[in-house]
């Protein structure tokens, strides 16, 4: 393998874009993170494949990220995974009372939420991709 790659600046700028362009994406439709959270609600489908979707994500990000103190961006990244699999396994076995706080949540921030989430994107992106010089 190429000694230059680096998972953790990788998995960082995809996360982080990620996160940047789905707060924009919010920002320009508002309402669109409740209807999406809705249908997820209804659809035993959509449940299964957002929690197994969130898994996988969670679990490669967690699995490429080493814990090295010494190293914040990994560590803030590895612990990033391990969230992402414990609310996936919420998904998957609580959703009705998982999403109902989230909906509460989102009728009253939407606008805050997506603002941080896009914030939070940026700064994890740039962070991120100043490991690649």
């Amino acid at each position: 393998m190429d000694s230059t790659f680096d998972p953790t600046a990788w998995s960082g700028v995809m996360l982080g874009t990620t996160a940047l362009f789905a707060g924009i994406g919010a920002l320009r439709k508002p309402g669109a993170w409740r209807t999406m959270l809705e249908e997820v609600e209804k659809s035993p489908a959509l449940q299964f494949l957002c929690g197994m979707l969130e898994l996988v994500i969670g679990t490669v990000v967690y699995l490429a990220n080493p814990w090295v103190p010494a190293d914040l961006l990994s560590c803030v990244l590895k612990a990033m995974g391990g969230a992402m699999m414990l609310e996936a396994l919420m998904i998957l076995g609580f959703v009705d009372i998982y999403s109902q706080f989230w909906l509460r949540t989102l009728t009253h921030m939407h606008r805050g939420w997506a603002l941080t989430t896009s914030l939070f994107g940026l700064v994890l992106a740039a962070i991120s991709a100043a490991r690649f010089t």
